[in-house]
């Protein structure tokens, strides 16, 4: 049995997903989803993953967690790993993430692990493709006016353009993709690309309009609020080519991309800080 620890908006718990359900297939065992930091979670969405994709995700009980970790909680035991004294008393069944950059410890974890980290690398679970790919079809009707973009997307040599904003603008760990970043990663596509069409999607719209000027043809999508933001994800994936932000939503709608031939560009600078994010980026990705 595979538990993992789920946190965060919905493109962080596509990753603990992913890399958890990787484990699990590489097994043949089951996987448990650890869902109860939600409980006190008030960012986003809460857990999403059920009522937006069609995989099975089945919920770990109290007693499934205990009996990996014992009577104490996470966090409990956590702080008492990371004191260095008191390293030696690992728990093998618990997997604590590291660091940001891909673990090459993943590859030795055994069919009865609890993961608990954020393994934003597609290396994580590259060996399973097929099986994410299939987990995260998504289950619901698209909307009229969803319908109506879908066909425009279809129909163009589109390219999603992702400005995240909204709680990056004062998070010192982040911050946004500079306009720089934008004008190359434009400038790099419209060289490639023969009448491109660019289908924007960003967490402030007015923002984008204001400072990202575009020359070529171009929409703005603002229509999914709340809990159906989730389809702006859906629409990115739907488009020819992406270009994305320093986010896991975006870097989910442009994996999720099913073009052979697409071209994904991605800022070079993830962090506004030192972290190494070279395995966050797959290989076939061009980084500005």
């Amino acid at each position: 049995m595979v538990i993992a620890h789920l946190i965060g908006g919905l493109g962080n718990q596509m990753f603990q997903y992913a890399a958890a359900k990787a484990l699990a297939a590489k097994h043949n065992t089951f996987l448990l989803l650890d869902t109860s930091s939600f409980d006190s979670y008030t960012l986003h969405q809460g857990f999403e993953l059920d009522r937006i994709f069609s995989g099975d995700f089945n919920i770990a009980q109290k007693a499934d967690v205990q009996k990996m970790l014992g009577w104490q909680s996470l966090n409990s035991v956590k702080s008492y790993l990371h004191r260095p004294v008191l390293s030696w008393l690992r728990n093998k069944a618990l997997a604590i993430e590291p660091s940001f950059e891909h673990w090459q410890g993943f590859e030795r974890l055994s069919a009865d692990t609890y993961l608990s980290g954020y393994w934003q690398s597609e290396r994580y679970f590259i060996s399973a493709e097929d099986i994410i790919r299939a987990d995260f079809r998504f289950s619901t009707p698209l909307s009229a006016e969803n319908v109506e973009l879908a066909d425009m997307i279809g129909n163009s040599e589109s390219i999603s353009l992702h400005v995240r904003r909204g709680d990056y603008v004062n998070n010192s760990a982040y911050a946004s993709c500079s306009l720089d970043y934008y004008k190359s990663a434009i400038e790099y596509l419209t060289k490639q690309l023969e009448s491109p069409t660019f289908f924007i999607f960003s967490d402030d719209i007015n923002w984008v309009k204001e400072n990202l000027k575009l020359e070529y043809p171009h929409i703005y999508i603002d229509n999914n609020q709340g809990d159906q933001s989730y389809n702006d994800m859906r629409l990115m994936s739907l488009c020819k080519h992406n270009i994305i932000a320093n986010s896991s939503f975006s870097w989910w709608g442009a994996w999720l991309n099913a073009n052979d031939a697409k071209n994904v560009i991605a800022p070079k600078k993830w962090f506004n800080t030192d972290m190494n994010s070279k395995d966050l980026i797959p290989a076939s990705w061009v980084r500005l």
